[in-house]
């Protein structure tokens, strides 16, 4: 999920998608579709000329000429579609049902009680409590010993993120703000709980098929805002990872803002952070002359600025680990590597985070080598013996790009089962790419490396070193002439035929100028609001398909 008060930290020049699609419209063989009422044709307008319909019946042996073969697929889905509502309330097709299943506060451990709900629930609770704002999830079958198993469809660990929260749910008087700083560090303390990732165990009863969870599972855990986590891959150690708690740049405390996931092919899970920067304080007016050129840079193109989305670097009465000062990005130490405050705290938010569910004792670690950006997921390729792991994710702002990660190691079925040694084999060392789209239907990974000379030789940002490039990839994207998106956001790969569909969630006009499309183009449209106000643009997004021969490949149509 993200947010529509995201601001937009892209001033560069790169061509946006929605460019590409406008000229690809001109072609007479295409805009000819969009008469007869089949304007939403286009929408898949990264296929060949030959399947230019592909996204409208599916693929793989369903009418498709180009997919791969097969097996056949449903034309229709097997249920009616719900209608578009603003109702706050859970709208289901007809025939099925929802039930209740884990709720913020909800105890994960047989010694802490029921959630109350009132504001009496002790802040440290929480570590053994449901989180807030449940978002990206997914589901691990159980075997009865205990391991993962493909065919477990009764019993299993469920690992969700817990993205952001609602201050009037956690706190019955909402936020103590007091001149604009938070004045109950308790208040405080319970939020860094309630951001991260929760692991349950899961089990259906048999004969009335109703799920539950065991509160006092041995596997049930929670991954916040306090938890250690070690840094991992190419910026581990890295110059720019020193802070205060982390004088060798080796760990950092805590992920936040956990949005879309990931899942490994050894079994383990990947938890996202997306909009981190907004939790961080900057004021831009004591920058000069406290902070590098390059520093700046970074922080601007992250969009690290102001005193912080929930305030938190505000609390005055800190402790002597500073949980609440760490998120001050400022320099406030006298040293030069800032290993006396959390002037580079923010370098060590923006990755992917991989957790091993199956070992509740398990370290979790920040995967560099994938990147740093506002991460929305990791969606895996099919892993194939013999070939590198591929996974494809998005950075889920307006403007931004769509990334790919591959492994220098090839992928071996005897690492099935050895959990995070697997992420250190496949995920610390590889090579990161951005997606450029071109107009005529095609496109290219290109490498975000110091071997590729255009970010090698970016005067904007002069990179040191293969950490720094890892640290600012949207610099080295911009470097490169990435394609700029309309919110990348969920993505998906078809296990049959391989094709990958990233979902775009929207742009409006007022970041876009609009005049230069007609209505034939179907991104210039209004969908006015529920007072009438026009939202013109691209307001509800769209869906973009691609396909490579092989995920490891760096051209795709």
């Amino acid at each position: 999920m993200s947010h529509d008060y995201d601001g937009i930290s892209n001033t560069s020049r790169n061509a946006h998608i929605n460019d590409l699609i406008d000229q690809r419209l001109q072609d007479p063989r295409r805009r000819g579709l969009l008469k007869g009422g089949m304007g939403l044709a286009a929408l898949s307008f990264i296929g060949s000329s030959s399947t230019l319909l592909a996204g409208c019946g599916g693929g793989g042996g369903d009418g498709d000429p180009a997919a791969p073969s097969g097996p056949n697929r449903p034309s229709t889905l097997g249920f009616n579609a719900i209608g578009k509502s603003t109702a706050d309330s859970v709208a289901l097709a007809a025939g099925y049902n929802a039930t209740i299943l884990f709720r913020l506060g909800d105890p994960m451990a047989g010694a802490i009680p029921a959630y109350m709900n009132n504001g009496r629930d002790s802040a440290e609770s929480f570590a053994q409590r449901a989180g807030d704002h449940h978002d990206g999830i997914h589901y691990f079958g159980l075997s009865a010993n205990n391991t993962f198993s493909a065919t477990s469809s009764d019993r299993g660990l469920l690992v969700q993120n817990h993205e952001a929260i609602t201050p009037a749910f956690l706190h019955p008087a909402g936020q103590t703000i007091v001149s604009g700083a938070r004045t109950v560090p308790d208040e405080v303390l319970r939020e860094f709980y309630v951001h991260g990732v929760s692991i349950i165990e899961v089990q259906r009863t048999a004969g009335n098929g109703a799920w539950s969870y065991k509160q006092d599972s041995t596997f049930n855990r929670r991954i916040h805002t306090l938890t250690e986590i070690e840094l991992s891959g190419p910026a581990r150690g890295s110059a720019q990872m020193i802070t205060k708690f982390s004088t060798n740049g080796a760990r950092t405390r805590g992920t936040v803002n956990n949005c879309a996931n990931g899942y490994t092919p050894w079994y383990t899970y990947l938890t996202c952070e997306e909009n981190w920067a907004g939790y961080f304080r900057r004021i831009t007016a004591t920058d000069n002359p406290n902070r590098t050129a390059k520093e700046i840079t970074s922080f601007n193109r992250y969009g690290v600025s102001g005193n912080g989305r929930e305030l938190w670097a505000t609390v005055t009465l800190d402790t002597p680990d500073n949980l609440y000062g760490r998120w001050n990005a400022m320099k406030l130490g006298a040293s030069a590597d800032g290993s006396d405050d959390y002037r580079n705290a923010p370098n060590t938010y923006g990755w992917n985070v991989e957790i091993d569910p199956f070992s509740p004792n398990s370290v979790p670690k920040k995967r560099t080598a994938m990147g740093r950006i506002a991460h929305e997921g990791a969606w895996p390729a099919k892993a194939v013996a013999g070939k590198p792991v591929v996974f494809y994710m998005g950075c889920d702002s307006r403007n931004e790009y769509i990334y790919k990660y591959v492994s220098t190691a090839v992928w071996d079925t005897a690492d099935a089962t050895r959990g995070m040694a697997a992420g250190d084999k496949y995920l610390d060392a590889g090579k990161l790419y951005v997606a450029k789209f071109n107009a005529d239907g095609t496109g290219q990974w290109i490498e975000l490396s110091l071997s590729n000379p255009t970010v090698a030789g970016y005067t904007t940002y002069p990179f040191a070193n293969e950490a720094d490039v890892a640290i600012n990839s949207r610099l080295a994207a911009d470097a490169v002439g990435a394609t700029k998106m309309d919110r990348p956001e969920w993505g998906a790969v078809d296990p049959v035929n391989g094709d990958v569909y990233m979902t775009l969630t929207n742009n409006n006009a007022t970041l876009r100028p609009l005049a230069a499309t007609d209505a034939a183009n179907p991104r210039h449209y209004n969908d006015p609001r529920t007072d009438g106000t026009a939202q013109r643009g691209n307001p509800n997004g769209h869906i973009i398909r691609w396909r490579e021969t092989s995920p490891e490949v760096l051209t795709f149509t």
